[in-house]
């Protein structure tokens, strides 16, 4: 549904130098393929579709896991999974697209 409506229903995501191929959960810098774990996957996605938006970790939480996230004493977590995700995709030459935005959350943009 995301894809649908953030990607005009494409069957490749582009963003700067990261393609993903939805059909076949495939990410990519550049040729080079990366293995993301399924939360760091949406995490990529979602942060794909929102783009140059700032989300907040209350956010990105609620979009992993669902209503789950009400339960959660904090977003600690959250930080892991940016920080792994961010590791992977500058492992292969990608630029640092993800922003933190002190005190709100992050913002994933060109600029």
């Amino acid at each position: 549904m995301i894809r649908r409506r953030s990607f005009q229903g494409n069957q490749q995501i582009r963003f700067g130098k990261i393609v993903i191929e939805p059909q076949e959960h495939f990410v990519s810098v550049e040729g080079q393929e990366i293995i993301l774990t399924r939360k760091e996957y949406d995490l990529l996605i979602y942060l794909i579709a929102n783009k140059n938006r700032v989300l907040t970790k209350e956010s990105i939480a609620e979009h992993l896991w669902g209503d789950d996230a009400d339960l959660m004493d904090n977003f600690d977590f959250i930080y892991t999974h940016i920080k792994n995700l961010r590791k992977k995709l500058m492992d292969k030459d990608c630029p640092d697209y993800l922003r933190s935005i002190y005190g709100v959350g992050y913002k994933f943009s060109e600029q």
